[in-house]
């Protein structure tokens, strides 16, 4: 049954289809809360419409519903008169759509999921105290999850709670007391840390040495292998980066354009913002390789028609990802090259047609239900199991940009029949405060609270600083006072953008990290016990006692920009942006054991936090100025730093206006730290605008050269 409420946001389309002319988001506000006294409502007569004062929400409430349309893409802003600075709401081809045929609120979670509270039944206890001490460290429901005798198990397994264990102990269980060969037991996730974490977990069994443990990627490597003589005429291998690269590298020079042009086409300046060539080529042959993929696995044609609804502003970048994704596809066929998506489907392929070659395995067992894809469900589907034990959380889905699909779980009891439901509540990894507050962040989720099983003293801050140089400032000092052990300090960004730079001002100081971003992961110094610095993707998983999350504004969550221009045009979305987006900040708190610092600048927090998260919270504005001198490593770099200030202080007395104004101190540590050669290099720097740019970028490269 449909609540009324959660079709609301079709009055805000109907509203825009119905204003003859493209409106800003106070105006339309204003509009659906019917306030005449707005003059441009009077004027052009538009309270006379039908939707006009339809809608009872708060200003806030009704802001948050057309963010998240925005979001979704029913809604984008365009630019009048030729002013790229004035900007409109209009409805999309989809809006359209949705209008006609709602289904925005059907790819809610609490339109789709109701978790059930696992029955223990008496006869259940009974069974618990006859495994006696193999059980004995385990709570009920994980107690249930080890041993139940279902064909079909979703083990629903909330943060901390335990999923890996319980998953490796019924492995265990399974070769111990059922009596199950363990050749016929395949154990299934998606990155090779999860697995190398599940074979470390089992290997103190000797028993269980033949059991298999594998990604898909490295299930499907091993089968392709063993049976190349019927799938492939010639040999064949997989895809490395240097490959990667070069193919790349081949298909642009073909196109008769470099790197750099290619880069300067594909992502506009705010995507280029805060990264450098290196980083932007990574993300754009990434996203070519993505895009073939997708088409791959979808069996359609890499063509113009192919794409959704295409911005003239990104018809370039359309057309160049097309011409290189078929010279990817050419190559790799023609040189014996395959990545995953081939070997996935090839996988496919050869077992549709040799089912008597198709390995038998009488129990699987995977983990991380809620990022699987279609086609690895196919995968599933052929291997065809008579018993499938799913461990997941619908929290933590937040790859449904990457082709994940969380209707898989939310659906399972529909696909399974008389299939056992269990859900795992009890957190073992964070204190009760923190507990609390991941709780109250996804509350409009609908799903179940996870219970605390640690105490733990209260320290969570929500900080407010007036600039992002002071936001990163104080993170690093708080850094540098704790008495942690570094490996258990965490610093998460939503964005690229904000992780280079607090990296980049770390690398300044000489403090030890390890980068991890959602394109590469490098040490920036060796060393095992740094600080990890990561985007929220990347550090899903992992935990840590002290964990900083940078940039709590709505600028950030939700992300409403893209890094990945292209790719955001042949996904065809079957969740919400705005929900996983939810999650995703979820995923970022819920790293914390003890310690939790939600850092910001601008006029106010994300919506994110909610008020009954703010009653959780201890709130604060923090007046702390950033640094004005910072060591810089080399003589060249200091050298380099000297003449930048002196140039800006000659400026300044000149111009009488302050130093700041013409460049922050950030930016001449960027360009000390960086020293870019090239306009284009300019670009990359912080702070420094095409007309910052057109003013001094001469005389700062000058400076550099000299």
């Amino acid at each position: 049954m449909v609540n009324p409420k959660e079709l609301d946001y079709l009055y805000v389309l109907k509203a825009l289809d119905e204003i003859p002319f493209g409106v800003g988001k106070k105006l339309l506000v204003d509009f659906l809360q019917g306030k005449e006294t707005n003059d441009s409502i009077t004027r052009n007569k538009l309270n006379h419409k039908q939707n006009f004062g339809i809608l009872a929400y708060d200003q806030s409430d009704l802001n948050n519903m057309i963010d998240n349309l925005l979001l979704n893409d029913l809604i984008h802003m365009s630019s009048i008169n030729g002013n790229r600075f004035w900007k409109v709401m209009e409805l999309t081809a989809k809006g359209k759509q949705e209008i006609n045929t709602p289904s925005l609120y059907k790819r809610k979670l609490s339109f789709n999921f109701r978790e059930k509270e696992t029955a223990i039944t008496e006869n259940d206890k009974k069974l618990f105290e006859a495994f006696g001490i193999f059980l004995s460290r385990f709570n009920d429901e994980q107690k249930k999850s080890i041993i139940s005798n279902k064909n079909h198990i979703l083990c629903i397994a909330g943060a901390g709670s335990g999923k890996t264990t319980v998953l490796t102990k019924r492995i265990e269980f399974l070769v111990n007391y059922r009596s199950v060969d363990p050749d016929k037991i395949l154990a299934i996730t998606f990155t090779r840390k999860a697995r190398q974490e599940m074979q470390t977990r089992i290997s103190n069994n000797p028993l269980l040495d033949s059991v298999s443990v594998e990604t898909f990627n490295s299930f499907c490597e091993k089968i392709l292998k063993k049976n190349a003589s019927f799938i492939y005429e010639k040999p064949v291998r997989v895809i490395n980066y240097r490959d990667r690269f070069m193919i790349i590298s081949n298909a642009l020079s073909k196109l008769s354009i470099n790197m750099n042009q290619a880069i300067d086409t594909y992502f506009s300046f705010a995507q280029k913002r805060g990264k450098n060539q290196e980083q932007l080529a990574n993300i754009f042959m990434n996203d070519c390789f993505f895009i073939r993929d997708y088409f791959k696995f979808k069996n359609k044609p890499i063509e113009r028609y192919s794409f959704d609804l295409i911005d003239p502003e990104h018809e370039k970048s359309v057309k160049i990802t097309i011409e290189v994704c078929k010279y990817i596809e050419s190559y790799m066929k023609n040189h014996g090259l395959r990545d995953f998506a081939d070997q996935l489907i090839d996988t496919l392929v050869f077992f549709e047609k040799h089912k008597e070659l198709i390995p038998g395995f009488d129990h699987i067992l995977i983990d991380e239900y809620q990022d699987i894809n279609s086609t690895q469900i196919k995968l599933i589907d052929i291997l065809s199991p008579k018993n499938l034990f799913c461990v997941g959380d619908p929290r933590q889905s937040v790859y449904g940009w990457r082709g994940s699909d969380i209707r898989h779980i939310l659906n399972f009891e529909d696909e399974h029949k008389d299939c056992d439901i269990i859900t795992l509540t009890k957190n073992y990894r964070s204190s009760k405060h923190v507990v609390s507050l991941i709780n109250s962040s996804i509350k409009s989720l609908g799903l179940a609270d996870l219970k605390s099983t640690l105490e733990g003293k209260k320290d969570i801050c929500l900080l407010k600083f007036n600039t992002e140089d002071a936001e990163f400032e104080f993170i690093i000092q708080r850094i540098l006072s704790s008495n942690l052990q570094r490996n258990e300090i965490f610093v998460l960004a939503r964005t690229n953008r904000q992780l280079n730079e607090l990296s980049n001002t770390m690398k300044l100081r000489g403090i030890k990290h390890v980068l991890r971003s959602d394109d590469m992961r490098k040490n920036i110094y060796a060393g095992k016990n740094d600080i990890t610095l990561a985007t929220i993707h990347s550090i899903k998983g992992l935990e840590a006692q002290m964990v900083f999350v940078a940039g709590c504004n709505s600028a950030n969550f939700p992300c409403k920009g893209s890094e990945h221009p292209v790719i955001e045009m042949v996904k065809v979305e079957e969740y919400d942006k705005e929900e996983e987006e939810r999650r995703l900040f979820y995923v970022a708190i819920s790293r914390a054991k003890n310690h939790l610092y939600l850092t910001y600048s601008g006029k106010k927090p994300t919506n994110f936090i909610t008020s009954d998260m703010l009653k959780i919270i201890e709130e604060k504005k923090v007046n702390i100025p950033f640094k004005e001198s910072i060591e810089v490593n080399t003589n060249k770099s200091k050298d380099v730093m000297a003449r930048l200030k002196d140039w800006r202080k000659d400026i300044s007395d000149n111009h009488n206006i302050p130093a700041f104004m013409i460049l922050h101190d950030r930016t001449l540590i960027d360009i000390a730290q960086r020293m870019p050669m090239t306009s284009n290099d300019l670009e990359q720097i912080h702070g420094l605008g095409p007309t910052k740019i057109l003013r001094y970028g001469e005389e700062i490269l000058s400076i550099i050269h000299s």
